[in-house]
């Protein structure tokens, strides 16, 4: 057979057998036969030659894969146990030891395990726009449904496949990863088909032994830099952790007690329902210190003693309050005109906890979710997986934006300062107690009730802009340390 264009070779079934070498038809290009038969010539795939005994083959004819999920987050004896359940967040090193959240042995009877020396992929995750994360399994363990799990025929190519992948970490991210409705994906059923450059068995200990060293003192680097920057990720926690607690500034007998701006607030609303132009909010509450020192929420005409939901002290000045008697509740909106702006999850950058991108759409192509209103300080929160942290505060310029109901729309009634309300929501506690009340097991999510019946701290007004002025100069340091680890 003479050599032939690469465009004129035979393209066959999508089902790969085995990858012919370079000289199997005498003209030096190479061909991909199928389990049908068919052959295709794969000349315009192959980056590089290689040495003589060497071979290209698809991970797909190396690996079987298998993806993981998320038990049912109301069933309590699912969780608590020893067994990993790994996440994206779990995906740092090389090597996974362990993970933030274990199963039970019931919990993980709803899985499939997976054995050491299996590979993990993240395929669904903020963090594909700037690396592949790949792990090894050293320890049996199941997953969520943002990994994929790469099962090697061979396990003892486990350390090298991973060697090649994170070679290729650059062209795999541009090849194979795209933007999905909520956060970047990578294209699996093409990604199976990646080309490996695979050594003779007898070369992968000596390769691996050559690299070990290199890779030790790589490995060494980014331990120090990951664990840096994970010291940041903490210090920025810890902050914000004073800072809700009344820990961060020091209190000014001056202020007017937040309690002084509740009842005044009440008044108004009152005043209001008497005129006939708002209506009563049954939910409206009255969260209140009796003479016994002990808290008490008034509702209605009831009064009952909610000691037991007090997560922490407050200073003197400060008041525990509810979602529904802090924020004016959800409103509506229609996408008009011919075009509109519009910010799903994937506008969301959820490190810096802004709206990086909304979207300009004809209002044709609306989205039936395209009906959250917003405003100028605007908190958005996620009510999908709320522990991938899509918060965001918005600016005047995405005031006129129409947002998803995917999102709790946080507007302040005058209780909380925007931005205060803001360093509010990303905070560890609201976050963190949020997470509690997931539901679903494919889109874990909370519900607006969840938020709004919430108990959230707040502070007098002086000290609520006091803290904000002092976050924003911590967070500005703390942030050019982040951008000189990267």
């Amino acid at each position: 057979m003479g050599r032939r264009k690469i465009n004129d070779c035979e393209r066959g079934s999508e089902a790969p057998q085995v990858l012919y070498s370079p000289l199997s038809y005498g003209d030096n290009l190479h061909y991909e036969k199928f389990a049908d038969d068919s052959v295709k010539c794969i000349e315009d795939e192959i980056p590089f030659e290689l040495p003589d005994g060497w071979a290209w083959e698809r991970l797909s004819n190396l690996a079987s894969f298998s993806g993981g999920k998320t038990p049912s987050t109301s069933r309590s004896e699912y969780w608590d146990g020893d067994i990993l359940w790994v996440t994206s967040k779990d995906m740092k090193s090389k090597y996974i030891t362990s993970s933030q959240l274990r199963l039970s042995t019931l919990g993980a009877e709803q899985m499939q395990m997976y054995q050491p020396d299996t590979l993990l992929l993240v395929t669904r995750s903020g963090i594909l726009r700037h690396t592949l994360p790949v792990a090894i399994l050293k320890e049996c363990a199941t997953i969520n449904q943002d990994l994929k799990a790469i099962i090697l025929y061979m396990p003892q190519l486990a350390e090298y496949i991973y060697v090649c992948l994170k070679g290729m970490e650059t062209q795999l991210l541009l090849k194979y990863t795209k933007s999905g409705t909520t956060v970047e994906n990578v294209n699996f059923d093409e990604f199976q088909k990646v080309l490996l450059p695979i050594p003779p068995i007898q070369q992968i200990d000596r390769i691996m032994s050559s690299t070990g060293s290199a890779e030790s003192v790589v490995s060494t680097i980014e331990d120090d830099k990951a664990a840096l920057a994970d010291y940041v990720i903490k210090a920025k926690s810890k902050i914000l952790d004073l800072a809700i607690r009344g820990q961060l500034v020091p209190q000014d007998p001056d202020d007017e007690p937040a309690s002084v701006l509740l009842e005044r607030i009440r008044a108004e609303k009152e005043e209001l329902i008497k005129q006939g132009k708002i209506k009563r909010d049954k939910k409206e509450s009255v969260i209140f210190r009796g003479e016994d020192n002990s808290y008490y929420e008034k509702m209605g005409g009831k009064v009952v003693n909610i000691d037991d939901e007090i997560p922490f002290e407050l200073p003197e000045s400060w008041a525990w309050c509810r979602g529904y008697s802090c924020f004016e509740g959800l409103g509506s909106t229609k996408p008009q005109g011919d075009f509109f702006d519009y910010i799903d999850i994937d506008a969301i950058d959820n490190r810096l906890h802004c709206i990086k991108d909304a979207k300009h759409l004809p209002v044709s192509d609306a989205p039936s979710r395209a009906s959250r209103a917003v405003k100028d300080g605007s908190v958005l929160f996620s009510l999908v997986r709320p522990y991938l942290e899509n918060i965001a505060f918005v600016e005047e310029k995405h005031s006129n934006c129409i947002a998803s109901t995917g999102f709790y729309v946080c507007n302040s009634n005058g209780v909380l300062l925007p931005e205060f309300m803001f360093f509010l929501m990303i905070s560890g506690y609201v976050v963190n107690g949020l997470n509690q009340y997931m539901k679903g097991d494919n889109s874990p999510s909370i519900s607006k009730d969840n938020i709004e019946n919430w108990l959230y701290p707040v502070p007098p007004i002086g000290e609520q802009q006091t803290i904000c002025a002092k976050l924003k100069t911590v967070f500005t340091l703390v942030e050019n340390v982040e951008k000189s680890l990267n």
